[in-house]
């Protein structure tokens, strides 16, 4: 005769749970160089090139925060849907804009955490199929995330190697890119674009009429100061404690609280790559890739570098597929240029291949509640098509620039 388990045999069991992610990265980021596994000479050089880095990811993140609980988001999206005048096809050129000013100068993740639910809600307001819509979003939080040192963490970790300036190497092919992806969006998506809709409800009231403003200035401002390519850290620090000000100023109570405002967890872990990457690097990985990734600046061994950065991208994700392969980009600005290339806007076709691409997932299934998670046989079919079209354009206008 069997016996079931009694409940508190199978308590301990309910009770047990996994390490969080953050515990794990910080164990690595603690021990890898206090063990010499990660000599103390690269540790120290690592800290001098990523901890600027660190730094605006976790500012820019509480500008982010900020500019939402100001209403930033919405008043943009209201303003949109009333622009439109009840054509859905305009209605999504001002989603695509909206989506890519976000991505260009708040980063993709923001755009992903932030402007996937203010779409959404936009979507409800115009009974628009969200899908389409949210889509697009998701391909412009990668894609657009070329042109700005701050639109992406690889641009940050790669801008001080671009000798006469970011901007002028990456705005071709950022624009290629951009200009690939609109019209590949408009190809997949044009059918659930057709026809006119009613603006339903008066959308969201922002808190504060005057803190709106201020945040708009001040998102302006900082726009200027990325475009001319002002030190990223300082910048986005002072945008996040002008905010702060106002916000408090105003009496205005943020969206989230203030101490769950910095993702320490999410610095952690983009850390805990940085640690992991440098010290495979430091035990010879770099000439395994650089084996892989080829060598040279014709238009065949860029093809070879993008190539193997949209493939690593996808397996692993595009951060350490970066970072592995960045040495295989040697000193040449082209290669750099290609690199960036793949691993911005190749990382479309499995869910884990950006964080803003796991973030985006997160967004869609907490927010479009009548609608289900996403179908994933849409979201691969939308990736494969727009990776590599997307990506073979961005290192075309590389070659020819």
């Amino acid at each position: 005769m069997t016996t079931e388990p009694s409940a508190d045999a199978a308590a301990p069991r309910r009770r047990r749970r996994r390490l969080p992610l953050w515990l794990v990265a910080a164990v690595v980021v603690v021990v890898l160089p206090a063990t010499g596994l990660l000599p103390a000479a690269d540790a120290r050089d690592l800290l001098a090139r990523t901890g600027p880095v660190l730094i605006f990811l976790l500012a820019i993140t509480v500008v982010a925060e900020l500019c939402a609980g100001a209403g930033l988001f919405d008043a943009v999206a209201a303003r949109a849907a009333r622009l439109a005048r009840g054509r859905r096809i305009a209605l999504w050129g001002l989603v695509v804009l909206l989506a890519t000013a976000s991505t260009v100068v708040l980063s993709l993740d923001t755009t992903a955490v932030l402007v996937t639910p203010v779409v959404l809600a936009l979507a409800r307001r115009t009974g628009t199929r969200p899908l389409p819509l949210a889509l697009t979003v998701l391909a412009l939080a990668n894609t657009a995330s070329l042109l700005l040192p701050v639109s992406n963490l690889t641009n940050l970790l790669a801008s001080h190697r671009f000798g006469a300036g970011y901007v002028g190497v990456m705005w071709a092919p950022a624009l290629a890119v951009l200009a690939v992806t609109v019209v590949v969006l408009l190809v997949l998506h044009g059918r659930d674009l057709r026809g006119r809709f009613t603006l339903a409800g008066a959308g969201p009231t922002p808190p504060d009429r005057l803190l709106l403003r201020v945040t708009a200035v001040v998102v302006a401002l900082l726009a200027v100061a990325f475009t001319v390519e002002l030190p990223v850290a300082p910048t986005a620090l002072a945008g996040a404690a002008v905010l702060a000000l106002a916000t408090w100023w105003r009496r205005v109570r943020p969206l989230v609280p203030v101490r769950e405002m910095l993702p320490w967890r999410s610095a952690l872990v983009v850390a805990a790559l940085f640690v992991l990457v440098e010290t495979w690097h430091a035990h010879g990985l770099g000439d395994l890739l650089a084996a892989v990734a080829g060598t040279g600046d014709g238009p065949g061994d860029l093809a070879q570098l993008a190539a193997t950065g949209v493939v690593a991208a996808n397996l692993v994700n595009n951060l350490p597929a970066f970072l592995a392969l960045l040495p295989a980009a040697g000193e040449s600005v082209d290669r750099l240029a290609t690199l960036l290339v793949a691993v911005n806007a190749g990382p479309l076709i499995t869910p884990w291949a950006s964080l803003a691409t796991v973030l985006w997932w997160q967004q869609y299934r907490r927010h479009a509640f009548e609608h289900g998670p996403p179908p994933t046989w849409h979201v691969v079919r939308q990736g494969l098509v727009l990776a590599p079209l997307a990506v073979a354009a961005g290192v075309a206008a590389v070659a020819l620039g």
